[in-house]
């Protein structure tokens, strides 16, 4: 977020319509899926059963608040384990490599759990309601990825976060983070949010950077602050996309796509 989203939450038929076929929905299968209208109404997922798929995904519980909770059960818990290990016994030996190492993270769906909102607005994500949520509730960690992350810095990992988010939620994003059990660093040296009012020097686009732009730009003024990133994770295409970084891991996220 602010996830600059295809309006109107289209990108939810784009991204559920792999999940009703029982696939995990990537960036490409958008461009085709934009580009081309539907000839029928066979040809679009009904959206009732393509909720109660991603619910299914994430092993969706509700307590008596009407709070929904994905399960450490769930096949997506699974499938980010999976990833999670692969990582790990990457980031085990890559730090001996390089003088300064470090690692990349995009903040949603990635480091924190969007699940319980985007039920809680029916994936129609919009600034306002996502900062209302934001005064009054914590997300979730992704199931893993503080222990990772956390591991990492112990490893001698420095942790950057680089996410979408605008500079206005910073407190938010770093209460969040803290409260949950991240323990490195979420300062203004660690974590860079987007500053359209005032985009830094590094970035040529300034605030006209797409989320590729933003993203692999930033990487690359890490870069030339000495580091290494051994590994970049993120749940979208866009936060990996553009290089500077040794390796990419790709977290599942079926819920929206953000070009």
């Amino acid at each position: 977020m602010p996830r600059a989203r295809l309006s109107a939450r289209r990108s939810l038929a784009l991204t559920t319509a792999a999940v009703a076929l029982g696939a995990t929905f990537y960036g490409v299968g958008a461009a085709s899926a934009e580009n081309s209208a539907p000839r029928s109404d066979k040809d679009i997922p009904n959206l009732t059963n393509v909720v109660s798929d991603i619910k299914a995904y994430y092993g969706d519980t509700v307590d008596a608040s009407g709070e929904h909770f994905a399960s450490s059960t769930s096949n997506y818990a699974k499938q980010v384990a999976d990833i999670e290990s692969k990582a790990k016994s990457y980031l085990e030996h890559a730090n001996k490599k390089v003088a300064k190492p470090a690692i990349v993270l995009d903040v949603d769906d990635t480091s924190l759990l969007t699940y319980n909102y985007e039920l809680e607005v029916g994936f129609n994500y919009s600034s306002a309601s996502n900062q209302a949520y934001l005064d009054n509730k914590d997300m979730a960690p992704v199931f893993g990825m503080d222990a990772l992350t956390n591991w990492a810095a112990d490893q001698g990992y420095t942790v950057f976060w680089i996410t979408g988010r605008p500079e206005a939620q910073r407190a938010d994003t770093v209460r969040n983070l803290t409260a949950v059990g991240y323990k490195a660093p979420a300062d203004t040296a660690h974590l860079y949010l987007k500053n359209a009012a005032n985009p830094p020097a590094y970035l040529p686009c300034g605030s006209t950077c797409t989320t590729i732009d933003y993203k692999s730009g930033t990487r690359a003024h890490i870069e030339s602050l000495g580091y290494t990133i051994v590994a970049n994770f993120g749940d979208q295409y866009s936060d990996l996309s553009g290089g500077h970084a040794e390796k990419s891991y790709k977290l599942p996220n079926p819920m929206y796509y953000l070009p």
